[in-house]
């Protein structure tokens, strides 16, 4: 389970820490820097997947994605004794991504390129990436460090060098995660690479949900939700198919789901009390058919070890929350859950939990933080250097 998260460097995150928990709510106003953090989390995602690189180029590059304020705030700046102002850059262009589980950490620095007449200048550059055993970093627990194209693991009471010729846009996952060479670099990536992200799946008139899909063994609902009916008859026969009718009657009551298609293509059918025959995928509301993604995602027969929903209340009738609370702090049960929210009851639902940890945001100065926790409140990190 993820113990921290740390950013800086993205966006609005100019150097944050976070402690994480089993479950965890990430609210705050609009322009606080929820959809920053969700998406700082598939950057560290995209390390182990695509590339960082190809996941900034997406952002608009590298420039586009970095923290636009100054360089240091101080304290009278802070105060508003003085006036937000730049200076000149004392430190190299930087954005920094990190995580820590009770037993393994990693962390990744990227900034860009020394200018040369290559046309991809502009390309984010790997400058340093460090693996470490335990939930904090010191130096006599790294297991692996990376500096520029130079990479070198821990050996006894040494360093044996792996790579001294590393692409400065390859991480060393995706060179270096061998099972027998380095086990726990493979271990991580396996680890990251499960990580799950749901945002907002499409529930319009030409959704992919409601179209006819292909009837394989679907364990796991994709991102765009056009599996719904293979990945929900896959539960009814692998998986927890009491937990997810109980859920799916939570929320509409004597509802239940039928599944069709003799012929290897599946199709959903919706039976509701008081209607004298069934609704297709079609038929359904948006609210509907997006509860019902969402009831097929959180019931998957394989829960991945983070589980990330990004406002999961789009298109919900707001008496649908507190069934989609329980429905969520089910499934923290079998994952490590992360919320971003800014419904009330939702909200407040998921913070009658006792194992909720809350992280409300705001802005100071365009820089997020999280109100009650200062500068020396977080939990403990430190970054490798370049």
């Amino acid at each position: 389970m993820l113990q921290t998260l740390a950013v800086a460097g993205y966006r609005s995150l100019f150097d944050l820490t976070l402690p994480m928990a089993r479950l965890n709510l990430v609210i705050g106003d609009n322009g606080s820097g929820k959809s920053s953090l969700y998406r700082a989390l598939r950057l560290l995602a995209a390390t182990a997947r695509d590339g960082v690189g190809k996941a900034l180029a997406e952002e608009g590059g590298l420039e586009s994605a970095l923290w636009a304020g100054p360089e240091h705030i101080s304290r009278r700046m802070m105060s508003g004794e003085v006036p937000l102002q730049g200076s000149v850059r004392s430190r190299p262009v930087s954005l920094r991504l990190g995580f820590a589980t009770d037993t393994f950490g990693y962390a990744i620095d990227v900034g860009l390129p020394v200018p040369s007449q290559s046309l991809f200048d502009h390309d984010p550059q790997i400058k340093c990436e460090s693996v470490w055993a335990g939930p904090f970093r010191r130096g006599g627990n790294v297991l692996l460090e990376r500096r520029a194209g130079s990479v070198r693991r821990r050996a006894g009471h040494g360093w044996e060098v792996l790579e001294q010729t590393l692409a400065s846009f390859d991480s060393v996952f995706s060179q270096l995660a061998d099972p027998q060479c380095m086990p726990e670099l493979f271990m991580l990536r396996e680890y990251i690479g499960q990580w799950r992200f749901h945002h907002q799946f499409r529930s319009d008139a030409t959704a992919p949900a409601r179209q006819p899909c292909m009837g394989i063994r679907t364990p796991v609902l994709s991102d765009d939700g056009h599996d719904l009916p293979a990945a929900w008859q896959t539960i009814i026969e692998i998986g927890d198919d009491a937990g997810l009718k109980a859920s799916l009657r939570d929320a509409f009551p004597g509802a239940r789901v039928q599944i069709d298609g003799n012929d290897g293509r599946p199709s959903l059918r919706f039976h509701q009390p008081g209607l004298l025959r069934p609704l297709a995928a079609a038929e359904l509301s948006d609210g509907t058919l997006r509860y019902l993604l969402l009831l097929a995602a959180l019931h998957t027969p394989r829960p991945p070890p983070l589980l990330v929903l990004n406002e999961p209340e789009t298109s919900l009738h707001p008496d649908l929350l507190p069934a989609l609370a329980r429905l969520i702090i089910g499934a923290s049960a079998r994952s490590q859950v992360w919320v971003v929210s800014h419904a009330s009851r939702l909200i407040a639902a998921l913070k009658e939990h006792p194992g909720c940890n809350v992280l409300p945001l705001y802005k100071e100065l365009s820089q997020t933080r999280v109100e009650g926790m200062g500068n020396l409140e977080g939990p403990p990190w430190s970054w490798p250097q370049r």
